[in-house]
Formats: structure tokens, C-alpha cells, sequence
């Protein structure tokens, strides 16, 4: 039996008629009680009752409708696949920061690479604040970012993975970190912050509710700039532990454990929705979906 026979005798079972059937699949009625009964002699059992007056399913067509409908839906979708792999090509432009580069993208891009060898990627490093921005510019196809707490309804989001906030302040050299009742004081610690990005906002927030006027000695682009500073002992600052846990001034940084808790947030794909009907796109994410998948 071949996708063809099975297509036609699932016309025959949904309208039960061999009449409509056949005009329905543009075949003689002689061409379709053909095909039924080789059917029927590859099962070896009856697949339609039928008289003069009516037709109906055998309980082996019962049966056998549930595998020939799986057979043609399965056949469908590796067709489908097929196309797209064959049609996807040109380029595809990818932000991220370098800490993304090196923890989240490698094997992302090594499958992509190995399924769509035709797209010519184009890979941007910079600063993770920055990354949403570009991508509604118009810069970038996709992004990997935190995923904002204020949502955008024209950015589609797809999470990775999750990591904390925390503080953290240079191991050797500095001045011991000023304290209120053991707790971290925000009021008078010098502090390094990202220019912009969650991390900032949050920290903001946090202070405004306090009511606290910050010491900035410092403003920097990326985290991985902002670990640098704290190392060389500007002051206390605050990234994502999934950064710190890949920079290689880690071991120079202790992390602050009696500070202020500004919460997790996820950190994931994110892409313009419109840009999901380019086949490059929406093949780097569903490829992602798989990746992501517990």
C-alpha cells in the first residue's frame, strides 16, 4: 500500500459513500472499489460493509482508519520538513552578549549550522541591555535578553533559562562594606552599575521605594565591563550569576550575601513577531524550543 491508497480510503471512510467518494479523489468508481479491495487483501480482513443501500466501517477499518490517518499525517509533516529545509537559506543575524556567546549559544549553533548549512549566520556581541533595542531597531533577527518585566506586545519571547540577581564587591584590597543592622547599605556603598538594562531598573526601583540616593562612582555598558570595575575595586555592583559563574574575574569578586534580593529573571531568545514568518527565523526557533524543552 503507498500514501496514495490510504489518502483514498480515508475519503471513503469520512463520507462513506462510494459515489461522492470517488469524485472526490477523481477516480472512476471501478478505479476505487479497486484500490479498497487491494487494500483489504494486504489487512486480510474486511475494511468497509457496504450493500446497495448503505456503507460502513468493518471493526478492522475502525482500526485501520486510526493507522492510515497517522501514516498520511506523519508523511505530511516530513514533506513539510523536507521543503523548509531545502527553501531556508540567506542570512540570519544573531545579538548577544559574550557571556550568551559562550553558556547558551554553542550548541544552539552548532545544530543550525549542521540542519540549515545554507543560511549564512552573522553573529553581534555587545552589551546585553542593549539587545532589545536593537532588535526593535531593526538591526538584529534575534536576541538573546532578559526578558523584560514591562511586557512589549511586538516582541516574542522564548525562555532559556533563569539566573539570580546578586551583589557583589571586590575579594582583596577594598574597605570592609558599610552595614545597617548587618544588612548591606545602599546609602553609603559606592556602586557600579550598567547604564541601563533590568538589572538597572530594578536596583532603581528597589531604591526609590526605600527612598535612598545611591552612590554611583561608576556607569558602565555590559556586565562583563561591570565585574571588571568591581574587581579593580570601584565599588560593589550588581549582575546576573550566570555571568559571574563565566567571567574570568569570578574567582577576584565575592558575591555580598546580606543584600538587598532583586529577584530572578528568565533569560532566553527573543525575536520581533513579524520576524517569526521568516523560515530562518522560525527554524532557529523551534530549534530553540527544542533545546529549551525540560
Amino acid at each position: 500500500m503507498d500514501i496514495r491508497e490510504l489518502e483514498i480510503f480515508l475519503t471513503v471512510a469520512d463520507l462513506l459513500h462510494f459515489g461522492r467518494a470517488s469524485q472526490a479523489c477523481h477516480l472512476s468508481p471501478s478505479a476505487l472499489t479497486r484500490t479498497i479491495q487491494r487494500l483489504e487483501e494486504q489487512v486480510g480482513q474486511p475494511l468497509l460493509l457496504r450493500d446497495n443501500r448503505s456503507v460502513r466501517l468493518a471493526p478492522a477499518g475502525e482500526q485501520f482508519r486510526n493507522y492510515a490517518r497517522q501514516a498520511v499525517q506523519e508523511w505530511q509533516r516530513f514533506r513539510t520538513t523536507l521543503r523548509q529545509e531545502q527553501t531556508i537559506a540567506g542570512t540570519l543575524s544573531i545579538y548577544a552578549s559574550l557571556t550568551a556567546v559562550y553558556s547558551l549559544l554553542p550548541h544552539l549553533l552548532e545544530a543550525f549550522r549542521a540542519a540549515f548549512p545554507e543560511v549564512q549566520l552573522e553573529l553581534r556581541t555587545g552589551a546585553a541591555e542593549q539587545a532589545v533595542e536593537r532588535l526593535q531597531s531593526g538591526e538584529i533577527d534575534l536576541a538573546v535578553a532578559a526578558l523584560p518585566d514591562k511586557h512589549r506586545s511586538r516582541i516574542a519571547f522564548l525562555p532559556i533559562t533563569t539566573t539570580p540577581l546578586v551583589f557583589i564587591a571586590p575579594k582583596h584590597g577594598a574597605q570592609p562594606l558599610p552595614t545597617v543592622d548587618g544588612q548591606l547599605d545602599l546609602s553609603r556603598a559606592p556602586l557600579v552599575l550598567p547604564q541601563a538594562g533590568l538589572s538597572r531598573r530594578r536596583l532603581d526601583q528597589w531604591l526609590k521605594e526605600q527612598r535612598i540616593t545611591p552612590n554611583i562612582t561608576s556607569e558602565v555598558s555590559g556586565n562583563e565591563a561591570l565585574i571588571s570595575m568591581v574587581r579593580l575595586g570601584c565599588g560593589i555592583g550588581i549582575v546576573p550569576l550566570l555571568v559571574l559563574d563565566r567571567s574570568p574575574f569570578r574567582d577576584a569578586v565575592m558575591i555580598v550575601e546580606r543584600a538587598p534580593q532583586l529577584g530572578f529573571y528568565q533569560v532566553g531568545l527573543c525575536t520581533g513577531k513579524r520576524n517569526l514568518q521568516r523560515p530562518a527565523v522560525q527554524a532557529f526557533w523551534q530549534l530553540a524550543r527544542q533545546h529549551s524543552a525540560p
